[in-house]
């Protein structure tokens, strides 16, 4: 069986969580935190990173630090998961679906000033598969009509947009680190805060709306309840083993575009037969391999190829079905114009097994796999 995910494991994590245990300090904001939190800023060029439970509960984060009031509208694209979504019904804003482009599945820059009305607060971006959205045009956008900008780069960690890193270039950006992702604490993630505006505010939120971080740093003489809030804080143990994978970013990160780079050569042939879609990377965006996926020509054939491969041992994935169609995003929120592309690329794309350390031969038995069933298809 080759499986479809295998989460990343580099031997140093041990290391770490046996030194949370040698020191008994297990909740969040201690040492291990601190140097992932450092880890980020610096590599990522970040002024503040928080790290959390979950890129939902960065997004959650955001969303409080947007300060959303009822019927306040935010602007996104359907294809996501559904916490991008939900962070901000959760805040009773308005929904406020934009189709996508086909060529990298983010939301389609072109759509969005349209889609702008006087009660439009904030714009959030999904950086699919790693690939970023283009953020020139979305960030002029925002400064035009005075929008907040949330990037949700679940999937762009050690991603970049000509140069910048994914999660830098907004005033929020989330990262994950759940077990699905390169690098990961088994449920975790981060709030990377870039507007100064709101430093001393997350912090606040962070940990349950209590100012305590201004009080270990001495600003105040006693801390109590001065924001909404919620306990968004990363254990320092979870934090212990995400350490050991932050200290390795560049190593699986090559490990994962040497894979990545061989499926598409192999795969190619196939893509220029017109037989299958290949990822798209535009020029000024350097990706992560957060995934390797292939566009078949339509549904029932994707559908076929799942069964194939599964018959064979080979574990695949489909991904979102679209927010606007499903039961809670037909009650939070609207599409905004034409679902031309959303629903339609969102129905035949496949995901193909991608991990740190893949073996090269499985790549191999996946490709000749999927180049089989088209033969027979011809």
């Amino acid at each position: 069986m080759i499986k479809f995910n295998i989460p990343a494991y580099t031997g140093d994590e041990i290391k770490y969580i046996k030194q949370v245990i040698e020191n008994n300090s297990y909740c969040g904001d201690q040492e291990m935190t601190h140097r992932c939190e450092r880890i980020i800023q610096d590599r990522f060029k970040v002024p503040k990173a928080l790290l959390t439970t979950s890129c939902s509960a960065a997004l959650d984060m955001s969303a409080l630090l947007c300060n959303l009031n009822d019927n306040d509208e935010v602007i996104l694209p359907s294809y996501t998961f559904s916490t991008s979504a939900s962070c901000f019904a959760l805040r009773n804003a308005k929904l406020v679906f934009v189709d996508i482009r086909p060529d990298t599945m983010n939301i389609d820059e072109e759509l969005i000033e349209s889609a702008i009305t006087n009660k439009t607060k904030a714009i959030c971006v999904v950086h699919y598969a790693g690939v970023a959205c283009e953020m020139d045009k979305i960030m002029a956008i925002a400064k035009k009509y005075d929008l907040k900008v949330i990037e949700d780069a679940a999937q762009g960690v050690m991603s970049t947009y000509k140069g910048k890193a994914l999660g830098s270039i907004g005033d929020f950006g989330c990262f994950s680190f759940h077990d699905t992702k390169n690098y990961q604490m088994g449920e975790g993630g981060a709030l990377l805060v870039n507007n100064e505006q709101y430093f001393d505010q997350s912090e606040n939120v962070w940990d349950c709306g209590n100012n305590k971080k201004a009080y270990k740093s001495k600003k105040v003489s006693e801390y109590s309840w001065v924001d909404l809030g919620s306990s968004f804080l990363a254990s320092d143990i979870n934090a212990a083993f995400l350490l050991g994978q932050l200290e390795n970013l560049d190593k699986i990160n090559d490990d994962r575009l040497k894979s990545w780079n061989h499926y598409y050569e192999l795969l190619k042939p196939l893509a220029d037969e017109n037989l299958i879609e290949l990822p798209y990377v535009p020029k000024e965006c350097k990706h992560n391999a957060h995934m390797f996926y292939i566009k078949t020509k339509d549904n029932n054939e994707r559908e076929e190829l799942i069964k194939y491969l599964r018959d064979k041992g080979i574990q695949t994935a489909s991904h979102y079905v679209p927010l606007h169609s499903s039961k809670a995003g037909r009650k939070y929120g609207v599409f905004f114009g034409n679902d031309k592309y959303t629903t339609f690329e969102s129905r035949r794309l496949l995901r193909l097994p991608m991990y740190y350390q893949l073996n090269y031969d499985d790549i191999h038995r996946v490709v000749e796999e999927i180049n089989c069933f088209y033969n027979d298809h011809k």
